[in-house]
């Protein structure tokens, strides 16, 4: 060792015991998202009551960014010196790449712009204590680790979405959601700000969007598959101003985010018609919608339209430097553009095929003119019906398949599957969590994410440019809502868009996940924690069974119940598998020495006779809904009475499908039964007609009558009036999925899931 880094050394030690000095020892970097490259060096940088910071204007963002946050609270003074120095280095390659380095007596943040360095600072706000995000740090040093790091982003779009439409939030809120979105080096926040259910922008020349179109008079209360539905008899609504919207971007511009709007059509434009009713096919006067879902009630394709919007888009154009406008795109049903004489008409004089020709007529149109302005449009992937727009970029939200189309077709494309990037679904299988739309987005699955889908070749995935967390609000009206839903299913979406897939690894993730907590404590945010949760899962080995408790934290305790008794630090200590030969109710929670973390988990195996015997399904579940794969079927657990996604549901996109169980052995079958989930809101339909085939050629054959229950129970033997039972080995069911929506459904002209739950033999 050198004798300066002695030197160091010891006059760091001198520091940490003089009974003069408070020093707070910062912890081993827990950076998210994770740097590319992460070097240790020895010796310690200390902050001290007052420090130096150089930079020149080519820093300024980033700079100022830095000294605000320092000058928070009283514990440091800031003067004019090079502690802290910024350096313009132009062989960094990636403009938004940086090299931050902590040396004994100074950090050097080296960047080729101004953004690269704003997320230098980012870090180095992670390696200053909690407490420096509201000024409430009182320790008079700091000692931070000296180390090196260089990094850069995987992907050149990091987004975050949030709908103001179905409920609205203050801008202040918005911008502490820019904050968010800034602290963890994403880049671009979409604003959704209109809908069906409201119109959320000034536009000065048309005052009815603002007196009208923004305000519905009631709500849905409860969920959509609530029946009947019913109303709060509330009036609700509200708009930004042209004033506030220039705010808002002011202030995403000095944390180097870029604010892309979206301007919803020519669906999801009810709002708007309520206002201008000359807008729609019908001229019929309708009402800003009051409950959530797809509407009829869409622009008409009619010049007056394009007028109308044209003019909107020359007021937003100016409010908004990003490069793309979001002009929606997506759940347009075309019922009155098929009875529409204008429409109709359109169709013939322009050549074109049919209705959904003339969406992507629609969109052209609007393309360019948006062209003629400068701006790019981007728009969700139904724009590629009847053709794609010639410069359109594509936000793939139906799964991957419109990513790979418009990759193909060497047109950008922005990642937002609802499987992965839906923040609107459920994140745990705890049932006192809020209401959500549906669906199952645990942590986990956020983070296992790859935006660049597999069937692209290595040229083709250059037009994926990134990917985009969604917020859909219709069940989530208030700001404490957005940040549970958001937190911490964001910082698995940076890690997603920023880091490398090398340097991923889900378990030291959730690690620096419990420690960016306490940061989000200090920053009062409501966050979800899932971290203490248990998992468990049915596991076969030798004709055997047994159940497999995890936890995501692998320092953590589990006790564990096996008769439904609660349980304790006087319960049973999971160590390994526990055998299952019966019907077991299981409760496990995690535990440190002294009381436990998080909720109690709870799971009931129903010990059935297929439990754990072979079954095969000749079709291959949807990757986003492949829950436990097919032997999920028969494991002995139900899945969720509410969340289609979780482990135990197997989704089915359009197809038909056919199931084999093997008994192993001809048993006395007395009753076998399953469930559908008929989630119409999120276009789940429950199968019409199922069929079971027996050893014997005898079947049983259900049909079903419409329903609005969220579940359909299937018994095949009662239903079918087989009252004595039966013997058999091998049971085959053949599902037949529901077909195309039809018009007036949620999902109309989209095919059909089918969601399929345990098969329980008796």
């Amino acid at each position: 060792m050198s004798f300066k880094k002695i030197v160091v050394l010891l006059v760091f030690i001198s520091f940490l015991y003089s009974c003069e000095s408070k020093v707070y020892v910062a912890e081993i970097p827990q950076i998210i998202p994770v740097p590319n490259s992460q070097t240790i060096n020895q010796g310690y940088f200390l902050f001290e009551s007052t420090i130096g910071i150089s930079y020149d204007d080519s820093f300024k963002i980033s700079g100022d960014f830095l000294r605000k946050y320092l000058q928070k609270g009283d514990a440091i003074k800031l003067t004019d010196g090079n502690d802290i120095q910024f350096l313009l280095d132009d062989s960094i390659e990636n403009p938004e790449g940086y090299r931050l380095e902590i040396q004994p007596f100074k950090i050097i943040i080296s960047a080729k712009t101004d953004q690269g360095a704003f997320y230098a600072v980012q870090t180095l706000r992670q390696l200053l204590p909690p407490e420096f995000e509201n000024g409430s740090f009182s320790e008079e040093k700091i000692s931070i680790q000296c180390l090196t790091i260089t990094d850069a982003p995987q992907f050149q779009y990091r987004g975050m979405h949030l709908d103001v439409a179905r409920h609205q939030f203050s801008v202040d809120f918005i911008k502490q959601y820019i904050d968010a979105i800034a602290m963890l080096k994403m880049n671009t926040f979409h604003w959704h700000l209109t809908d069906d259910q409201g119109w959320r922008i000034e536009i000065k020349k048309y005052p009815k969007l603002q007196d009208i179109a923004a305000y519905r008079n009631e709500t849905l209360i409860g969920h959509y598959s609530d029946q009947p539905h019913q109303f709060d008899g509330k009036r609700y609504g509200g708009f930004y101003t042209q004033e506030e919207v220039k705010d808002v971007v002011a202030y995403a511009q000095s944390r180097h985010v870029t604010v892309i709007p979206e301007i919803e059509m020519p669906g999801h434009a009810q709002a708007a018609i309520s206002a201008y009713p000359n807008l729609g096919c019908t001229g019929e006067q309708v009402d800003v919608a009051q409950k959530w879902g797809v509407f009829e009630h869409i622009f008409c394709s009619k010049d007056d339209t394009f007028d109308f919007l044209e003019d909107v888009l020359d007021e937003v154009i100016p409010l908004f430097p990003s490069e793309y406008i979001h002009i929606g795109g997506d759940e347009a049903p075309k019922t009155n553009w098929k009875t529409c004489d204008q429409c109709q008409n359109r169709i013939k004089t322009e050549g074109l095929k049919d209705e959904h020709e003339l969406q992507n007529y629609f969109i052209t149109r609007i393309e360019k003119y948006l062209n003629s302005k400068g701006k790019q449009i981007i728009g969700w992937d139904e724009i590629l019906e009847g053709g794609l727009a010639p410069n359109a970029t594509v936000m793939s939200w139906r799964g991957t398949k419109g990513a790979i189309e418009a990759a193909k077709q060497k047109h950008n494309v922005v990642m937002t599957p609802t499987s992965h990037c839906y923040f609107d679904y459920y994140q745990s299988t705890n049932p006192d969590e809020p209401t959500a739309i549906g669906g199952f987005l645990p942590l986990e699955k956020v983070y296992g994410f790859n935006p660049i889908p597999t069937e692209l070749s290595a040229e083709e995935s250059k037009y994926i440019l990134g990917a985009q967390g969604n917020l859909w609000t219709e069940y989530i009206p208030t700001e404490d809502h957005v940040e549970y839903m958001v937190f911490p299913r964001i910082l698995a979406m940076s890690e997603v868009v920023w880091s490398k897939n090398e340097n991923k690894d889900y378990s030291n993730f959730v690690k620096r996940v419990e420690n960016f907590n306490k940061r989000l404590d200090v920053l009062d945010i409501n966050y979800a924690n899932h971290l203490y949760e248990i998992e468990g899962e049915l596991i076969s080995e030798e004709n055997k069974n047994y159940y497999k408790l995890s936890t995501t934290l692998e320092d953590k305790t589990i006790y564990y119940t096996l008769d439904g008794s609660p349980v304790n630090l006087f319960s049973h200590v999971y160590k390994e598998p526990i055998p299952i030969t019966q019907s077991t109710k299981i409760k496990a929670a995690v535990f440190n020495s002294e009381k436990r973390l998080g909720n109690v988990f709870s799971e009931t195996i129903n010990y059935h006779k297929a439990v754990g015997k072979t079954i095969t399904i000749n079709k291959t579940p949807h990757k986003s809904y492949s829950g436990s794969g097919p032997e999920g079927l028969i494991n002995g657990i139900s899945g969720s009475d509410s969340r289609y996604g979780d482990k135990e549901w197997l989704g089915f996109w359009g197809e038909d499908i056919e199931i084999v169980i093997d008994l192993g052995e001809e048993m006395d079958i007395n009753s076998i039964e399953t469930r559908f989930y008929n989630g119409k809101g999120q276009w789940i339909y429950a199968p019409e007609n199922i069929k079971a085939y027996y050893d014997d050629g005898s079947s049983s054959k259900i049909n079903f009558s419409a329903s609005d229950d969220i579940l359909i129970k299937a018994n095949f033997i009662k239903n079918s009036g087989l009252t004595n039972g039966l013997k058999t080995r091998y049971i085959k069911l053949n599902i037949e999925n529901y077909g195309t929506i039809p018009d007036g459904k949620q999902g109309a002209g989209q095919k059909a899931w089918t969601f399929i739950d345990e098969i329980i033999v008796n």
